[in-house]
């Protein structure tokens, strides 16, 4: 169960981070206004709370390991959203990444 929360809390923080950067870039970049980069700005604060959640009490390996979570969701959210079409490069680096976060995360430890 903690494994899956914690996978959770990742997603949900990739969510929030990564919605509220590309709302800040929709509100600035595409001139969409003020709400949209406020939306952005709380969204990010959000990720701030999100990240406190995880169970384990480790700032530094949290998001060390979150950082691979964001590579990957970067990719995702590109796909859905902006309907980018990522290469094989693409898919293996976050598959690299992904990796790196099962390593950092939830290797047993002594």
């Amino acid at each position: 169960m903690t494994v899956l929360r914690s996978l959770l809390l990742f997603v949900l923080a990739a969510f929030a981070e990564i919605g509220g950067a590309w709302l800040i870039w929709q509100g600035w970049r595409e001139h969409r206004g003020a709400l949209w980069i406020a939306g952005g700005v709380l969204a990010l604060g959000a990720y701030g709370f999100v990240a406190a959640f995880q169970p384990d009490a480790n700032f530094g390996r949290i998001l060390a390991a979150y950082g691979g979570i964001f590579v990957a969701g970067s990719l995702a959210w590109g796909m859905v959203v902006d309907k980018f079409t990522p290469d094989r490069w693409d898919a293996i680096g976050a598959a690299i990444c992904l990796l790196g976060v099962a390593v950092i995360m939830y290797a047993p430890r002594t």
